[in-house]
């Protein structure tokens, strides 16, 4: 009995201590999935599946809402509000593209519109929000320009706090003949850095408080000319950043100094296998939850690449070039468990589910694909 009462005393102070919270309580391996699509015949706006980590089974994909060509998804922190772009030239009767905010019902998946702001240019092609929750980031490729918007705490967005106008050009004059920022994305200090596909850099800036942005005092990072530097992630521990470039079809694996935010390139690889001579873009870039393997997709190729990371120097080999089963795969992402990872494939209407070897990182066929029109982005959130 002595030892039950010490046990039970014990208990109570871990509880004081470390007190059960609402993300203690959520399912290990249940989530909903979110498709971000371009909107027309087979897509009415952002469908949404549901996903068991356990059994790798994912549901056929429903209308979650209807909204124009919500390209790319951003989830809250604390996963109440989703945030996507309306990739438009003209939004509302009005010049460039939107960001639509929405409540998220984390038990059915459903989502309630909120409200809409114009995203400050053309065609937003992506969007992220800071670690608060408190600040959504556009980036708008026809124009060039980030844009950052206040999300109150009832998830609507409010009228913007910065908008950065890029300026130059780069070496390819079809496509690089002015800047084409394509993504943004945040370190632990609030550095903001975006790709420029058309001036082949990685701009830096600095978040404060009231949602403005400078000017980092190492105001860029610059990538081979004609690269077009697509997307970025940063390693768990953000010693590393890693660049998927659209028009070279590479992954370059940057230093990053976290005391002045700089990136410094220490090894550039091809997405490719070394017989593939046809046309190819690179898209999306990802990291295993372990932070062990890098994942970046090929459109034309129709593949993605699997590399493995040196813990020491941050280097890449390459492990795979898998298939997705699929035309064109523009984005896709690893679940949070890190067992699976979604494709979606824009230009055969059908997203995929992989199974990750947890040793390797080999991607394997599930044998499961379902129809969702012109797919662009997924995103996770776990179920309640």
């Amino acid at each position: 009995m002595q030892t039950l009462f010490r046990f039970l005393i014990a208990f109570a102070i871990l509880l004081i201590v470390f007190p059960v919270t609402k993300a203690d309580t959520i399912s290990s391996n249940k989530f909903l999935v979110y498709f971000g699509t371009y909107t027309g015949a087979k897509s009415k706006g952002i469908y949404v599946s549901s996903f068991d980590s356990a059994s790798g089974k994912l549901s056929a994909p429903e209308l979650a809402v209807e909204t124009v060509n919500p390209s790319f998804l951003a989830i809250s922190p604390d996963r109440r509000f989703l945030f996507a772009v309306n990739e438009t030239e003209h939004f509302n009767g009005q010049p460039g593209g939107g960001v639509a905010a929405f409540q998220l019902d984390a038990q059915t998946g459903k989502l309630k519109f909120l409200n809409q702001q114009l995203s400050g240019g053309a065609n937003p092609c992506h969007i992220v929000t800071d670690a608060t929750g408190k600040f959504v980031f556009v980036a708008n490729y026809n124009s060039g320009n980030i844009e950052v918007l206040p999300a109150q705490t009832d998830g609507l967005l409010g009228v913007p706090t910065a908008l950065i106008q890029h300026h130059g050009s780069s070496v390819n004059k079809s496509r690089q003949e002015g800047p084409h920022a394509h993504c943004v994305a945040l370190d632990a200090d609030n550095r903001v850095y975006v790709c420029d596909l058309g001036l082949d850099k990685v701009m830096i800036y600095h978040l404060e408080t009231g949602g403005q942005l400078a000017t980092n005092e190492i105001p860029f990072a610059g990538l081979k000319p004609g690269s077009g530097p697509r997307h970025i992630v940063f390693s768990p521990d953000e010693k590393w950043a890693y660049v998927v470039s659209e028009m070279g079809s590479t992954v370059t694996a940057l230093a990053h100094d976290a005391k002045t935010g700089a990136l410094k390139e220490i090894q550039t690889v091809s997405t490719l296998p070394a017989d593939f001579h046809g046309y190819n873009s690179g898209a999306e870039i990802a990291l295993h939850p372990s932070g062990k393997f890098l994942y970046a997709s090929n459109r034309g190729h129709n593949s993605i690449a699997v590399f493995a990371i040196d813990e020491k120097s941050g280097q890449l080999t390459p492990v795979q070039f898998q298939s997705t089963l699929g035309k064109t795969p523009r984005g896709f992402a690893i679940d949070p468990t890190g067992q699976f990872l979604i494709a979606a494939n824009q230009d055969s209407d059908n997203v995929v589910v992989f199974r990750i070897d947890e040793q390797s990182g080999k991607l394997t066929e599930t044998g499961q694909s379902f129809e969702v029109g012109k797919p662009v982005d997924v995103a996770f959130v776990p179920m309640e």
